[in-house]
Protein backbone atom coordinates (compact mmCIF):
# COMPACT_ATOMS: atom_id res chain seq x y z
CA UNK A 1 0.00 0.00 0.00
CA UNK A 2 1.10 3.55 -0.66
CA UNK A 3 2.64 5.32 2.35
CA UNK A 4 0.61 8.10 3.99
CA UNK A 5 3.82 9.85 5.24
CA UNK A 6 3.13 9.31 8.95
CA UNK A 7 5.32 8.24 11.84
CA UNK A 8 5.78 4.47 11.81
CA UNK A 9 3.20 3.59 14.52
CA UNK A 10 0.53 5.82 13.01
CA UNK A 11 1.42 4.62 9.50
CA UNK A 12 0.73 1.08 10.66
CA UNK A 13 -2.58 2.11 12.18
CA UNK A 14 -3.61 3.89 8.96
CA UNK A 15 -2.76 0.86 6.84
CA UNK A 16 -4.75 -1.27 9.30
CA UNK A 17 -7.75 1.05 8.84
CA UNK A 18 -7.50 0.59 5.08
CA UNK A 19 -7.35 -3.21 5.48
CA UNK A 20 -10.36 -3.14 7.81
CA UNK A 21 -12.35 -1.11 5.28
CA UNK A 22 -11.45 -3.45 2.45
CA UNK A 23 -12.49 -6.49 4.52
CA UNK A 24 -15.84 -4.93 5.40
CA UNK A 25 -15.11 -4.19 9.08
CA UNK A 26 -16.34 -0.67 8.64
CA UNK A 27 -17.08 0.34 12.23
CA UNK A 28 -13.51 -0.53 13.31
CA UNK A 29 -12.09 1.25 10.27
CA UNK A 30 -14.16 4.35 11.05
CA UNK A 31 -12.96 4.48 14.67
CA UNK A 32 -9.32 4.31 13.61
CA UNK A 33 -9.77 6.90 10.85
CA UNK A 34 -11.58 9.38 13.10
CA UNK A 35 -8.78 9.16 15.66
CA UNK A 36 -6.11 9.61 13.00
CA UNK A 37 -8.01 12.48 11.36
CA UNK A 38 -8.23 14.30 14.70
CA UNK A 39 -4.53 13.79 15.35
CA UNK A 40 -3.35 14.69 11.84
CA UNK A 41 -5.83 17.29 10.51
CA UNK A 42 -3.30 18.43 7.92
CA UNK A 43 -3.44 15.03 6.18
CA UNK A 44 -6.38 15.36 3.78
CA UNK A 45 -6.22 11.68 2.82
CA UNK A 46 -7.96 10.76 6.06
CA UNK A 47 -10.97 12.86 4.98
CA UNK A 48 -11.21 10.86 1.78
CA UNK A 49 -10.87 7.50 3.53
CA UNK A 50 -13.33 8.44 6.28
CA UNK A 51 -15.78 9.80 3.73
CA UNK A 52 -15.64 6.55 1.74
CA UNK A 53 -16.20 4.48 4.89
CA UNK A 54 -19.22 6.60 5.86
CA UNK A 55 -20.70 6.11 2.39
CA UNK A 56 -20.25 2.36 2.73
CA UNK A 57 -22.01 2.46 6.11
CA UNK A 58 -24.94 4.43 4.71
CA UNK A 59 -23.89 7.74 6.25
CA UNK A 60 -24.42 9.46 2.91
CA UNK A 61 -24.67 13.10 3.94
CA UNK A 62 -21.56 12.97 6.13
CA UNK A 63 -19.66 10.91 3.57
CA UNK A 64 -20.40 13.42 0.80
CA UNK A 65 -19.35 16.34 3.04
CA UNK A 66 -16.08 14.68 4.03
CA UNK A 67 -15.23 13.91 0.43
CA UNK A 68 -16.15 17.48 -0.47
CA UNK A 69 -13.65 18.82 2.08
CA UNK A 70 -10.99 16.53 0.67
CA UNK A 71 -11.74 17.66 -2.90
CA UNK A 72 -11.45 21.31 -1.89
CA UNK A 73 -7.87 20.52 -0.93
CA UNK A 74 -7.17 18.05 -3.78
CA UNK A 75 -9.68 18.80 -6.55
CA UNK A 76 -8.36 16.50 -9.26
CA UNK A 77 -8.75 13.10 -7.60
CA UNK A 78 -10.85 10.77 -9.80
CA UNK A 79 -11.36 8.14 -7.09
CA UNK A 80 -12.74 10.65 -4.59
CA UNK A 81 -14.90 12.32 -7.24
CA UNK A 82 -16.34 8.95 -8.24
CA UNK A 83 -17.05 8.05 -4.61
CA UNK A 84 -18.78 11.37 -3.96
CA UNK A 85 -20.82 11.00 -7.17
CA UNK A 86 -22.00 7.57 -5.97
CA UNK A 87 -23.23 9.11 -2.73
CA UNK A 88 -24.89 12.02 -4.53
CA UNK A 89 -26.75 9.61 -6.80
CA UNK A 90 -28.20 7.74 -3.82
CA UNK A 91 -29.17 11.06 -2.23
CA UNK A 92 -31.03 12.03 -5.39
CA UNK A 93 -28.72 14.96 -6.17
CA UNK A 94 -28.32 13.86 -9.76
CA UNK A 95 -27.10 17.08 -11.35
CA UNK A 96 -24.28 17.41 -8.81
CA UNK A 97 -23.38 13.76 -9.37
CA UNK A 98 -23.26 14.35 -13.13
CA UNK A 99 -20.87 17.27 -12.65
CA UNK A 100 -18.52 15.09 -10.57
CA UNK A 101 -18.68 12.28 -13.11
CA UNK A 102 -17.92 14.62 -15.99
CA UNK A 103 -14.82 15.74 -14.07
CA UNK A 104 -13.77 12.11 -13.54
CA UNK A 105 -14.10 11.39 -17.26
CA UNK A 106 -12.11 14.51 -18.13
CA UNK A 107 -9.34 13.35 -15.81
CA UNK A 108 -9.65 9.66 -16.68
CA UNK A 109 -11.50 9.10 -20.00
CA UNK A 110 -11.17 5.32 -19.83
CA UNK A 111 -12.89 4.97 -16.43
CA UNK A 112 -15.71 2.56 -17.30
CA UNK A 113 -17.35 2.86 -13.88
CA UNK A 114 -17.64 6.64 -14.27
CA UNK A 115 -19.32 6.26 -17.66
CA UNK A 116 -21.75 3.73 -16.17
CA UNK A 117 -22.59 6.02 -13.23
CA UNK A 118 -22.95 8.92 -15.64
CA UNK A 119 -25.56 6.92 -17.53
CA UNK A 120 -27.47 6.44 -14.27
CA UNK A 121 -27.37 10.18 -13.50
CA UNK A 122 -28.54 11.09 -17.00
CA UNK A 123 -31.45 8.63 -16.77
CA UNK A 124 -32.53 10.23 -13.51
CA UNK A 125 -32.37 13.60 -15.26
CA UNK A 126 -34.61 12.20 -18.06
CA UNK A 127 -31.87 12.54 -20.65
CA UNK A 128 -32.34 9.01 -21.95
CA UNK A 129 -30.48 9.12 -25.30
CA UNK A 130 -27.37 10.48 -23.56
CA UNK A 131 -27.83 7.93 -20.78
CA UNK A 132 -27.74 5.06 -23.25
CA UNK A 133 -24.66 6.52 -24.94
CA UNK A 134 -22.86 6.56 -21.57
CA UNK A 135 -23.84 2.97 -20.81
CA UNK A 136 -22.70 1.83 -24.23
CA UNK A 137 -19.36 3.58 -23.67
CA UNK A 138 -18.98 1.89 -20.27
CA UNK A 139 -19.62 -1.51 -21.83
CA UNK A 140 -17.18 -0.82 -24.67
CA UNK A 141 -14.50 -0.03 -22.07
CA UNK A 142 -15.33 -3.04 -19.89
CA UNK A 143 -17.52 -5.62 -21.65
CA UNK A 144 -17.35 -7.95 -18.64
CA UNK A 145 -19.00 -5.57 -16.16
CA UNK A 146 -22.39 -7.00 -15.16
CA UNK A 147 -23.39 -3.75 -13.42
CA UNK A 148 -22.91 -1.77 -16.63
CA UNK A 149 -25.27 -4.10 -18.49
CA UNK A 150 -27.73 -3.91 -15.62
CA UNK A 151 -27.69 -0.09 -15.63
CA UNK A 152 -28.13 -0.10 -19.40
CA UNK A 153 -31.14 -2.36 -18.93
CA UNK A 154 -32.63 0.07 -16.42
CA UNK A 155 -32.27 2.96 -18.89
CA UNK A 156 -33.82 0.91 -21.70
CA UNK A 157 -36.65 -0.07 -19.37
CA UNK A 158 -37.29 3.60 -18.65
CA UNK A 159 -37.38 4.14 -22.40
CA UNK A 160 -39.93 1.30 -22.72
CA UNK A 161 -37.54 -0.56 -25.01
CA UNK A 162 -38.58 -3.84 -23.43
CA UNK A 163 -36.87 -6.34 -25.73
CA UNK A 164 -33.56 -4.49 -25.63
CA UNK A 165 -33.78 -4.15 -21.85
CA UNK A 166 -34.33 -7.89 -21.62
CA UNK A 167 -31.14 -8.52 -23.60
CA UNK A 168 -29.14 -6.28 -21.25
CA UNK A 169 -30.44 -8.08 -18.17
CA UNK A 170 -29.68 -11.43 -19.82
CA UNK A 171 -26.08 -10.34 -20.34
CA UNK A 172 -25.79 -9.06 -16.76
CA UNK A 173 -27.04 -12.41 -15.44
CA UNK A 174 -24.69 -14.33 -17.75
CA UNK A 175 -21.77 -12.38 -16.29
CA UNK A 176 -23.06 -12.55 -12.70
CA UNK A 177 -25.45 -15.50 -12.25
CA UNK A 178 -26.48 -14.43 -8.75
CA UNK A 179 -27.51 -10.90 -9.75
CA UNK A 180 -30.73 -10.54 -7.74
CA UNK A 181 -31.67 -7.09 -9.02
CA UNK A 182 -31.23 -8.18 -12.64
CA UNK A 183 -33.63 -11.10 -12.13
CA UNK A 184 -36.13 -8.73 -10.50
CA UNK A 185 -36.01 -6.17 -13.29
CA UNK A 186 -36.06 -8.89 -15.93
CA UNK A 187 -39.32 -10.10 -14.41
CA UNK A 188 -40.81 -6.60 -14.51
CA UNK A 189 -39.94 -6.33 -18.21
CA UNK A 190 -41.51 -9.71 -18.91
CA UNK A 191 -44.70 -8.50 -17.26
CA UNK A 192 -44.71 -5.53 -19.62
CA UNK A 193 -44.27 -7.96 -22.50
CA UNK A 194 -47.28 -9.91 -21.19
CA UNK A 195 -45.23 -12.99 -20.39
CA UNK A 196 -46.32 -13.46 -16.76
CA UNK A 197 -45.28 -17.12 -16.42
CA UNK A 198 -41.68 -16.25 -17.31
CA UNK A 199 -41.87 -13.18 -15.08
CA UNK A 200 -42.93 -15.36 -12.15
CA UNK A 201 -39.92 -17.64 -12.73
CA UNK A 202 -37.60 -14.64 -12.51
CA UNK A 203 -39.15 -13.30 -9.32
CA UNK A 204 -38.93 -16.74 -7.73
CA UNK A 205 -35.29 -17.00 -8.80
CA UNK A 206 -34.65 -13.62 -7.15
CA UNK A 207 -36.32 -14.88 -3.96
CA UNK A 208 -34.23 -18.04 -3.97
CA UNK A 209 -31.18 -15.77 -3.91
CA UNK A 210 -32.61 -13.22 -1.47
CA UNK A 211 -35.64 -14.60 0.43
CA UNK A 212 -36.07 -11.45 2.46
CA UNK A 213 -36.61 -9.17 -0.54
CA UNK A 214 -39.92 -7.36 -0.03
CA UNK A 215 -39.73 -6.01 -3.57
CA UNK A 216 -39.38 -9.49 -5.05
CA UNK A 217 -42.42 -10.70 -3.09
CA UNK A 218 -44.36 -7.65 -4.29
CA UNK A 219 -43.37 -8.31 -7.90
CA UNK A 220 -44.20 -11.98 -7.52
CA UNK A 221 -47.69 -10.87 -6.48
CA UNK A 222 -47.97 -8.82 -9.68
CA UNK A 223 -47.12 -11.86 -11.80
CA UNK A 224 -49.55 -14.09 -9.92
CA UNK A 225 -52.30 -11.52 -10.39
CA UNK A 226 -51.65 -11.44 -14.15
CA UNK A 227 -51.82 -15.24 -14.18
CA UNK A 228 -55.31 -15.14 -12.67
CA UNK A 229 -54.22 -16.42 -9.25
CA UNK A 230 -55.56 -13.67 -6.96
CA UNK A 231 -55.42 -15.65 -3.70
CA UNK A 232 -51.75 -16.48 -4.28
CA UNK A 233 -51.08 -12.87 -5.26
CA UNK A 234 -52.69 -11.68 -2.03
CA UNK A 235 -50.41 -13.96 -0.03
CA UNK A 236 -47.37 -12.60 -1.87
CA UNK A 237 -48.33 -8.98 -1.19
CA UNK A 238 -49.03 -9.78 2.45
CA UNK A 239 -45.57 -11.34 2.76
CA UNK A 240 -44.01 -8.25 1.20
CA UNK A 241 -45.78 -6.09 3.79
CA UNK A 242 -44.57 -8.26 6.67
CA UNK A 243 -41.04 -7.57 5.45
CA UNK A 244 -41.65 -3.89 4.64
CA UNK A 245 -44.84 -2.56 6.32
CA UNK A 246 -44.30 0.98 5.01
CA UNK A 247 -44.22 0.02 1.32
CA UNK A 248 -47.02 2.11 -0.21
CA UNK A 249 -46.75 0.25 -3.52
CA UNK A 250 -47.36 -3.13 -1.88
CA UNK A 251 -50.40 -1.75 0.00
CA UNK A 252 -51.76 -0.41 -3.29
CA UNK A 253 -51.12 -3.69 -5.11
CA UNK A 254 -52.76 -5.62 -2.28
CA UNK A 255 -55.79 -3.38 -2.74
CA UNK A 256 -56.01 -4.17 -6.46
CA UNK A 257 -56.05 -7.92 -5.88
CA UNK A 258 -58.67 -7.53 -3.14
CA UNK A 259 -60.80 -5.81 -5.78
CA UNK A 260 -60.39 -8.89 -7.99
CA UNK A 261 -61.71 -10.93 -5.07
CA UNK A 262 -64.66 -8.51 -4.66
CA UNK A 263 -63.49 -7.60 -1.14
CA UNK A 264 -64.13 -3.92 -1.65
CA UNK A 265 -64.00 -2.63 1.92
CA UNK A 266 -60.64 -4.28 2.50
CA UNK A 267 -59.41 -2.93 -0.83
CA UNK A 268 -60.32 0.62 0.20
CA UNK A 269 -58.48 0.11 3.48
CA UNK A 270 -55.36 -0.92 1.55
CA UNK A 271 -55.58 2.12 -0.75
CA UNK A 272 -56.08 4.40 2.25
CA UNK A 273 -53.05 2.85 3.95
CA UNK A 274 -50.99 3.48 0.83
CA UNK A 275 -52.16 7.10 0.78
CA UNK A 276 -51.38 7.58 4.46
CA UNK A 277 -47.81 6.56 3.67
CA UNK A 278 -47.63 8.47 0.37
CA UNK A 279 -50.39 11.12 0.14
CA UNK A 280 -49.71 12.10 -3.48
CA UNK A 281 -49.57 8.50 -4.76
CA UNK A 282 -51.42 8.60 -8.13
CA UNK A 283 -52.02 4.85 -8.45
CA UNK A 284 -53.71 4.60 -5.06
CA UNK A 285 -55.94 7.62 -5.77
CA UNK A 286 -56.84 6.16 -9.19
CA UNK A 287 -57.60 2.69 -7.85
CA UNK A 288 -59.67 4.14 -5.04
CA UNK A 289 -61.61 6.17 -7.62
CA UNK A 290 -62.47 3.02 -9.57
CA UNK A 291 -63.71 1.24 -6.45
CA UNK A 292 -65.80 4.23 -5.40
CA UNK A 293 -67.42 4.40 -8.84
CA UNK A 294 -67.87 0.63 -8.99
CA UNK A 295 -69.67 0.69 -5.63
CA UNK A 296 -71.84 3.68 -6.52
CA UNK A 297 -70.12 6.37 -4.43
CA UNK A 298 -70.15 8.87 -7.29
CA UNK A 299 -69.56 11.96 -5.14
CA UNK A 300 -66.06 10.89 -4.19
CA UNK A 301 -65.51 8.64 -7.20
CA UNK A 302 -65.76 11.38 -9.85
CA UNK A 303 -63.54 13.68 -7.79
CA UNK A 304 -60.83 11.03 -7.51
CA UNK A 305 -61.26 10.10 -11.17
CA UNK A 306 -59.37 13.26 -12.09
CA UNK A 307 -56.22 11.40 -11.06
CA UNK A 308 -56.48 9.54 -14.39
CA UNK A 309 -54.18 12.15 -15.92
CA UNK A 310 -51.29 11.10 -13.69
CA UNK A 311 -50.21 8.24 -15.92
CA UNK A 312 -53.30 6.07 -16.33
CA UNK A 313 -54.33 7.09 -19.84
CA UNK A 314 -52.50 6.39 -23.10
CA UNK A 315 -51.28 9.97 -23.38
CA UNK A 316 -50.69 12.99 -21.13
CA UNK A 317 -53.18 15.72 -20.41
CA UNK A 318 -53.05 17.89 -23.51
CA UNK A 319 -52.20 21.56 -23.14
CA UNK A 320 -54.62 23.45 -25.37
CA UNK A 321 -53.29 26.86 -24.37
CA UNK A 322 -56.56 27.81 -22.67
CA UNK A 323 -57.85 27.36 -19.10
CA UNK A 324 -59.27 23.98 -18.10
CA UNK A 325 -62.94 24.16 -17.16
CA UNK A 326 -64.03 21.98 -14.25
CA UNK A 327 -67.23 23.88 -13.50
CA UNK A 328 -65.87 26.34 -10.97
CA UNK A 329 -66.65 29.36 -13.15
CA UNK A 330 -69.75 29.94 -15.31
CA UNK A 331 -69.48 28.69 -18.88
CA UNK A 332 -72.41 30.78 -20.12
CA UNK A 333 -71.39 32.96 -23.04
CA UNK A 334 -68.08 31.10 -23.46
CA UNK A 335 -66.94 28.75 -26.20
CA UNK A 336 -66.06 25.44 -24.55
CA UNK A 337 -63.93 22.80 -26.25
CA UNK A 338 -64.80 19.31 -25.01
CA UNK A 339 -62.29 16.70 -26.11
CA UNK A 340 -62.87 12.97 -26.34
CA UNK A 341 -60.57 10.74 -24.32
CA UNK A 342 -59.95 7.04 -23.75
CA UNK A 343 -61.94 4.58 -25.91
CA UNK A 344 -64.75 4.86 -28.42
CA UNK A 345 -67.20 3.44 -25.90
CA UNK A 346 -66.36 6.17 -23.40
CA UNK A 347 -67.11 8.85 -25.99
CA UNK A 348 -70.43 7.24 -26.87
CA UNK A 349 -71.39 6.91 -23.21
CA UNK A 350 -70.43 10.40 -22.04
CA UNK A 351 -71.32 12.48 -25.09
CA UNK A 352 -74.83 12.57 -23.54
CA UNK A 353 -73.56 15.42 -21.35
CA UNK A 354 -72.85 17.82 -24.23
CA UNK A 355 -76.45 19.02 -24.76
CA UNK A 356 -76.67 19.63 -21.01
CA UNK A 357 -73.57 21.82 -21.10
CA UNK A 358 -74.99 23.70 -24.06
CA UNK A 359 -78.14 24.36 -22.03
CA UNK A 360 -75.90 26.04 -19.44
CA UNK A 361 -75.23 28.74 -22.02
CA UNK A 362 -71.94 27.53 -23.47
CA UNK A 363 -71.16 27.23 -27.14
CA UNK A 364 -69.84 23.66 -27.35
CA UNK A 365 -67.11 22.44 -29.69
CA UNK A 366 -66.42 18.69 -29.60
CA UNK A 367 -63.09 17.24 -30.71
CA UNK A 368 -63.45 13.49 -31.36
CA UNK A 369 -62.06 10.70 -33.60
CA UNK A 370 -63.24 10.98 -37.23
CA UNK A 371 -64.94 7.58 -37.20
CA UNK A 372 -67.30 8.83 -34.47
CA UNK A 373 -68.25 12.19 -35.96
CA UNK A 374 -71.14 11.10 -38.24
CA UNK A 375 -72.73 9.37 -35.27
CA UNK A 376 -72.08 12.23 -32.81
CA UNK A 377 -73.52 14.73 -35.27
CA UNK A 378 -76.96 13.39 -34.30
CA UNK A 379 -76.65 14.73 -30.73
CA UNK A 380 -79.30 17.27 -29.76
CA UNK A 381 -78.35 20.94 -29.91
CA UNK A 382 -75.97 22.95 -32.02
CA UNK A 383 -72.62 21.33 -31.30
CA UNK A 384 -69.62 22.02 -33.53
CA UNK A 385 -67.68 18.84 -34.38
CA UNK A 386 -63.96 18.76 -35.15
CA UNK A 387 -61.94 15.62 -35.95
CA UNK A 388 -59.10 14.87 -33.57
CA UNK A 389 -55.88 16.49 -34.76
CA UNK A 390 -57.54 19.04 -37.07
CA UNK A 391 -57.30 22.80 -36.66
CA UNK A 392 -59.54 24.04 -33.87
CA UNK A 393 -61.80 27.09 -33.90
CA UNK A 394 -61.26 29.77 -31.29
CA UNK A 395 -62.41 28.77 -27.81
CA UNK A 396 -62.25 30.15 -24.27
CA UNK A 397 -62.12 27.02 -22.10
CA UNK A 398 -61.54 23.33 -22.57
CA UNK A 399 -62.66 20.22 -20.75
CA UNK A 400 -61.95 16.46 -21.01
CA UNK A 401 -65.20 14.63 -21.75
CA UNK A 402 -65.05 12.31 -18.74
CA UNK A 403 -64.79 15.26 -16.37
CA UNK A 404 -68.37 16.24 -17.22
CA UNK A 405 -70.00 13.90 -14.65
CA UNK A 406 -67.94 15.63 -11.94
CA UNK A 407 -68.81 19.09 -13.22
CA UNK A 408 -72.53 18.31 -13.34
CA UNK A 409 -72.50 16.59 -9.95
CA UNK A 410 -73.69 13.25 -11.28
CA UNK A 411 -75.05 10.78 -8.73
CA UNK A 412 -76.78 7.46 -9.34
CA UNK A 413 -80.09 9.31 -9.14
CA UNK A 414 -79.16 12.05 -11.59
CA UNK A 415 -77.50 10.11 -14.43
CA UNK A 416 -78.86 11.62 -17.67
CA UNK A 417 -80.35 8.46 -19.18
CA UNK A 418 -82.99 9.71 -21.59
CA UNK A 419 -82.59 7.46 -24.62
CA UNK A 420 -82.05 7.39 -27.44
CA UNK A 421 -79.66 10.31 -27.47
CA UNK A 422 -77.99 9.23 -30.72
CA UNK A 423 -79.61 8.24 -34.00
CA UNK A 424 -78.82 7.18 -37.55
CA UNK A 425 -79.56 8.71 -40.92
CA UNK A 426 -82.65 7.03 -42.40
CA UNK A 427 -80.84 6.41 -45.67
CA UNK A 428 -78.15 4.32 -43.99
CA UNK A 429 -80.72 2.26 -42.16
CA UNK A 430 -82.72 1.65 -45.35
CA UNK A 431 -79.55 0.52 -47.09
CA UNK A 432 -78.86 -2.04 -44.37
CA UNK A 433 -82.46 -3.24 -44.42
CA UNK A 434 -82.07 -3.99 -48.11
CA UNK A 435 -78.69 -5.71 -47.65
CA UNK A 436 -80.01 -7.99 -44.94
CA UNK A 437 -83.15 -8.97 -46.82
CA UNK A 438 -86.26 -10.48 -45.23
CA UNK A 439 -85.90 -11.54 -41.64
CA UNK A 440 -86.14 -15.33 -41.19
CA UNK A 441 -85.98 -15.49 -37.36
CA UNK A 442 -85.08 -13.41 -34.33
CA UNK A 443 -82.12 -11.25 -35.35
CA UNK A 444 -79.31 -11.24 -32.80
CA UNK A 445 -76.25 -9.00 -33.22
CA UNK A 446 -73.07 -10.36 -31.64
CA UNK A 447 -69.82 -8.84 -30.37
CA UNK A 448 -67.57 -11.21 -28.44
CA UNK A 449 -64.18 -9.49 -28.38
CA UNK A 450 -62.72 -6.03 -28.03
CA UNK A 451 -59.40 -4.34 -28.75
CA UNK A 452 -56.62 -6.84 -28.17
CA UNK A 453 -54.21 -4.22 -26.77
CA UNK A 454 -56.54 -3.34 -23.88
CA UNK A 455 -54.86 -4.47 -20.65
CA UNK A 456 -58.11 -6.02 -19.46
CA UNK A 457 -58.92 -7.71 -22.75
CA UNK A 458 -58.21 -11.21 -21.42
CA UNK A 459 -60.95 -10.68 -18.82
CA UNK A 460 -63.64 -9.22 -21.08
CA UNK A 461 -63.19 -10.92 -24.48
CA UNK A 462 -64.23 -14.50 -25.13
CA UNK A 463 -63.73 -17.07 -27.92
CA UNK A 464 -66.79 -17.12 -30.13
CA UNK A 465 -67.22 -20.88 -29.60
CA UNK A 466 -67.96 -20.18 -25.91
CA UNK A 467 -71.36 -18.93 -27.09
CA UNK A 468 -72.20 -22.37 -28.58
CA UNK A 469 -75.26 -22.94 -26.32
CA UNK A 470 -76.75 -19.77 -27.77
CA UNK A 471 -75.50 -20.16 -31.34
CA UNK A 472 -77.07 -23.59 -31.69
CA UNK A 473 -80.53 -22.01 -31.33
CA UNK A 474 -82.59 -21.37 -34.50
CA UNK A 475 -82.03 -17.63 -34.64
CA UNK A 476 -80.48 -15.32 -37.21
CA UNK A 477 -77.02 -14.30 -35.97
CA UNK A 478 -75.08 -11.29 -37.28
CA UNK A 479 -71.55 -10.29 -36.35
CA UNK A 480 -71.11 -6.69 -35.23
CA UNK A 481 -67.32 -7.14 -35.10
CA UNK A 482 -65.23 -4.88 -37.27
CA UNK A 483 -62.12 -6.98 -36.58
CA UNK A 484 -61.60 -10.69 -36.00
CA UNK A 485 -58.96 -12.83 -34.38
CA UNK A 486 -57.36 -15.73 -36.24
CA UNK A 487 -59.35 -18.37 -34.36
CA UNK A 488 -62.71 -16.75 -35.16
CA UNK A 489 -62.92 -17.60 -38.85
CA UNK A 490 -63.89 -21.30 -38.75
CA UNK A 491 -66.52 -20.68 -36.11
CA UNK A 492 -68.30 -18.00 -38.15
CA UNK A 493 -69.06 -20.66 -40.75
CA UNK A 494 -69.73 -23.38 -38.16
CA UNK A 495 -72.43 -21.32 -36.45
CA UNK A 496 -73.72 -19.56 -39.60
CA UNK A 497 -72.90 -16.11 -38.26
CA UNK A 498 -73.28 -13.51 -41.00
CA UNK A 499 -70.15 -11.41 -41.37
CA UNK A 500 -70.41 -7.67 -42.18
CA UNK A 501 -66.98 -6.35 -41.20
CA UNK A 502 -66.10 -5.12 -44.71
CA UNK A 503 -69.16 -2.84 -44.70
CA UNK A 504 -68.65 -1.28 -41.25
CA UNK A 505 -66.79 1.85 -42.31
CA UNK A 506 -67.58 4.04 -39.28
CA UNK A 507 -69.77 3.91 -36.19
CA UNK A 508 -72.82 5.19 -38.07
CA UNK A 509 -72.67 2.10 -40.27
CA UNK A 510 -72.43 -0.15 -37.21
CA UNK A 511 -75.32 1.78 -35.64
CA UNK A 512 -77.49 1.33 -38.74
CA UNK A 513 -76.82 -2.43 -38.76
CA UNK A 514 -77.43 -2.60 -35.03
CA UNK A 515 -80.85 -0.94 -35.41
CA UNK A 516 -81.94 -3.85 -37.59
CA UNK A 517 -81.27 -6.29 -34.77
CA UNK A 518 -84.00 -7.45 -32.39
CA UNK A 519 -81.38 -8.01 -29.69
CA UNK A 520 -77.72 -7.11 -29.27
CA UNK A 521 -75.53 -9.49 -27.27
CA UNK A 522 -72.05 -8.23 -26.45
CA UNK A 523 -69.13 -8.34 -24.07
CA UNK A 524 -68.02 -5.00 -22.64
CA UNK A 525 -67.05 -3.17 -25.85
CA UNK A 526 -68.15 -0.02 -27.67
CA UNK A 527 -70.99 -2.02 -29.22
CA UNK A 528 -72.73 -2.07 -25.83
CA UNK A 529 -72.57 1.70 -25.53
CA UNK A 530 -73.74 2.14 -29.10
CA UNK A 531 -76.76 -0.11 -28.56
CA UNK A 532 -77.57 1.59 -25.26
CA UNK A 533 -77.29 5.10 -26.71
CA UNK A 534 -79.63 4.09 -29.54
CA UNK A 535 -82.15 2.62 -27.12
CA UNK A 536 -81.86 -0.92 -28.45
CA UNK A 537 -82.21 -4.03 -26.25
CA UNK A 538 -78.68 -5.07 -25.32
CA UNK A 539 -77.54 -7.96 -23.18
CA UNK A 540 -74.09 -7.43 -21.71
CA UNK A 541 -71.75 -10.27 -20.71
CA UNK A 542 -69.57 -9.11 -17.83
CA UNK A 543 -66.51 -10.57 -16.10
CA UNK A 544 -66.43 -11.36 -12.38
CA UNK A 545 -65.10 -7.87 -11.63
CA UNK A 546 -66.51 -5.52 -14.28
CA UNK A 547 -65.52 -2.05 -15.37
CA UNK A 548 -66.67 0.65 -12.94
CA UNK A 549 -69.64 1.75 -15.06
CA UNK A 550 -71.48 -1.57 -14.60
CA UNK A 551 -71.28 -1.49 -10.81
CA UNK A 552 -71.86 -4.62 -8.71
CA UNK A 553 -74.69 -7.02 -8.00
CA UNK A 554 -77.32 -5.67 -10.37
CA UNK A 555 -78.77 -6.91 -13.65
CA UNK A 556 -79.71 -3.45 -14.93
CA UNK A 557 -77.77 -0.28 -15.70
CA UNK A 558 -78.70 3.26 -14.67
CA UNK A 559 -76.74 4.44 -17.73
CA UNK A 560 -78.68 2.37 -20.26
CA UNK A 561 -82.30 1.48 -19.40
CA UNK A 562 -82.50 -1.10 -22.20
CA UNK A 563 -79.48 -3.08 -20.96
CA UNK A 564 -79.60 -6.42 -19.14
CA UNK A 565 -76.40 -7.49 -17.40
CA UNK A 566 -75.18 -11.09 -17.13
CA UNK A 567 -72.28 -11.53 -14.71
CA UNK A 568 -69.73 -14.24 -14.12
CA UNK A 569 -70.28 -16.06 -10.85
CA UNK A 570 -66.60 -16.95 -10.67
CA UNK A 571 -63.53 -15.51 -12.40
CA UNK A 572 -63.24 -16.74 -15.98
CA UNK A 573 -66.47 -18.75 -15.96
CA UNK A 574 -67.94 -17.69 -19.30
CA UNK A 575 -69.49 -21.12 -19.83
CA UNK A 576 -72.06 -20.50 -17.09
CA UNK A 577 -72.81 -17.03 -18.47
CA UNK A 578 -73.37 -18.42 -21.97
CA UNK A 579 -75.70 -21.07 -20.57
CA UNK A 580 -77.70 -18.47 -18.63
CA UNK A 581 -78.04 -16.28 -21.73
CA UNK A 582 -79.20 -19.26 -23.82
CA UNK A 583 -81.88 -20.16 -21.27
CA UNK A 584 -83.04 -16.57 -20.98
CA UNK A 585 -83.29 -16.01 -24.72
CA UNK A 586 -85.24 -19.22 -25.17
CA UNK A 587 -87.63 -18.23 -22.40
CA UNK A 588 -88.23 -14.74 -23.81
CA UNK A 589 -88.09 -15.34 -27.57
CA UNK A 590 -88.81 -19.06 -27.95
Amino acid sequence: MESLNLPAPEEARAQEAIRLRQSGRLAEAEALLRDLSDRFPENAMFLALLGTVRLQQGGLEEGVKLLGKFLELSPNQPTALLSRASGLLILGRHQEALEDLDRVITLSPGNAEAHSHRGVALKKLHRLPESLESHDRAIALNPHDAVAYYNRGVALQEHKSWEEALKSYDRAIALQPGYVEAYGNRGVVLLELRRPSEALENFERALSLKPGSAQAHNNRGNALKELGRPEDALAAYSRALVLQPTDAEAHNNRGTVLVELLRMEEALESFDRALALKPAYPAAHWNKALVKLLTGDYAEGWRLYEWRWKGFLPGPFRDYGRPVWLGKEPAAGKTLLVHAEQGYGDSIQFCRYLPLVEKMGAKVVLEAPPSLLPLLSTLAGNITLVPTGASLPAFDLHCPMLSLPLILGTTLETIPAEIPYLSVDAGRRDAWRQRLGPKTALRVGLAWSGWLENRNDRKRSIPVETLAPLLELPFEFHSLQKEYRPADGPWLAEFRIRDHHDELGDFSETAALLLEMDLVLSVDTSVVHLAGALGRPVWVLLPFVPDFRWMLGRSDSPWYPTAVLFRQGAPGDWKAVAGEVARRIQAEFG
